[in-house]
């Protein structure tokens, strides 16, 4: 992202003289380092990027306005930074607006490789913070995204509160979680007021990019959890390859790619007639932070492993026959008898026809977050998903696969978020105008 000093013809709020700054934002600049500190997490990824070896062109951009939001039906990047914000108790809803107005601008700003705000980081007035961190600033778009969704508890409060007048406009389809069977959610890893998903091919580039909007969020947003991610799990676009999870498995073999635009308009987009004509162009995306028992994996044979997946190791084939993309026969019959895909397999079990033609559009990453006190790997996968209604999708799925998936001995879902994620800003506006309007 290159330093530059010239504004953009992006509405921001209240000007202060720092276009994409309220006033009431740079009152917290002052103590911009704590705000950083909240995500300093990522300074530790800003290491050798050739081997790293970002998957697309790392000039690559991709428009922030539109009909959608980006990062959704996007080409999955190789990196991940989501998080998701709580915000002061004392703030109303005009602040609110003036918050969501930042962030837009500052988002419209970063996606097309341009500093957070109208100062690149190492220009203008030498008596304020800059209006970018600068650990960018050398660095081109690298295909950045960001993604933004409001959660259950921005209508109401878990204590019935409706702090910024919109509970009546909680879309019906954005339903709390229930609790699936074998969940160990961790509190600090749970819900959130807000969510911002920055995916990227350089993993500098998505911190970064939180890394400011936490920085202008301060005083009136902060950071409840946060998430790295390395690696994508999911392929959006048949332009790509399937890739691994930690396991070893090729993850998303049956994903919905972007170019299924039948299958993308009626599992990912929501409509008008759903009932929240706000949420029209909008979709709902659920977060799941799944640790995998990775040494006692590692320990069982390869044919169980395969069992347990439903498909080849290799390949990535089903294990009723074929190529990795050929669909899967449950009824095959197999020489020893029974069937040759177990019918508690992962790939039974997510099937659309088992769960009546549902689908998800995923956008997971593998993550190893060290060590536990046991001196095992922290690892796993953060899983992502984009669908047009839990209620539909993400609930009857998780809800067969935690009671009968024989993957469920090696995985342990410690995090959980769902968000409604509106429909992209149009020029000139700013990303959830249509929840205030």
């Amino acid at each position: 992202m290159t330093s530059e000093t010239t504004g953009e013809n992006v509405p921001a709020a209240e000007e202060t003289g720092r276009p994409g700054l309220s006033r009431r934002g740079l009152l917290g600049l002052a103590g911009a380092a704590v705000g950083a500190g909240v995500v300093g997490v990522g300074a530790g990824i800003a290491v050798d990027r050739t081997l790293l070896g970002a998957s697309t062109d790392a000039s690559a951009t991709y428009p922030f306005y539109g009909e959608h939001q980006a990062g959704i039906t996007t080409p999955a990047q190789d990196r991940l930074h989501f998080a998701t914000f709580d915000i002061a108790g004392d703030l109303d809803r005009a602040a609110l607006i003036e918050l969501l107005q930042d962030w837009t601008t500052a988002a419209a700003r970063m996606t097309q490789g341009r500093p957070a705000g109208k100062y690149g980081p190492a220009s203008g007035p030498m008596d304020a913070p800059p209006d970018d961190t600068g650990e960018a600033l050398d660095l081109p778009a690298g295909g950045l995204t960001l993604t933004f969704g409001f959660g259950p508890t921005l209508f109401e409060t878990e204590d019935g509160r409706d702090r910024f007048g919109i509970a009546s406009r909680r879309p019906a389809a954005l339903v709390d979680l229930p609790h699936f069977p074998g969940d160990a959610l961790q509190d600090a890893l749970v819900g959130g007021d807000l969510c911002v998903q920055a995916c990227s091919d350089d993993p500098q580039v998505a911190v970064h990019a939180i890394r400011n909007l936490s920085r202008i969020a301060f005083g009136r947003a902060s950071i409840r959890w946060s998430q790295l991610g390395f690696g994508r799990t999911s392929s959006t676009s048949k332009s790509q390859t399937t890739p691994r999870n930690l396991f070893g498995f090729k993850d998303g073999t049956a994903n919905i790619k972007s170019e299924d635009t039948t299958v993308v308009d009626d599992q990912v987009w929501a409509a008008s007639d759903d009932g929240a004509e706000w949420m029209r162009g909008g979709s709902y995306l659920v977060a799941r932070k799944i640790r995998m028992v990775i040494e006692t994996w590692d320990r069982q044979q390869l044919g169980e492993q395969e069992r347990i997946i439903g498909r080849d190791k290799g390949e990535g084939a089903p294990l009723s026959g074929g190529t990795e993309f050929s669909e899967p026969n449950f009824l095959a019959v197999s020489p020893t008898g029974g069937t040759k895909i177990d019918p508690d397999s992962h790939v039974r079990l997510a099937h659309p026809s088992t769960n009546g033609g549902a689908q998800l559009l995923r956008r997971g990453y593998n993550f190893v977050d060290g060590n536990d006190e046991l001196g095992r790997l922290n690892a796993g996968l953060f899983f992502i998903a984009f669908q047009r209604d839990p209620r539909k999708q993400f609930i009857p799925i998780q809800t067969q696969l935690a009671k009968n998936d024989a993957m469920n001995e090696y995985l342990k879902h410690v995090g959980s978020g769902v968000f409604a994620v509106p429909g992209g800003a149009a020029s000139g506006s700013y990303v959830g105008a249509s929840l205030f309007a």
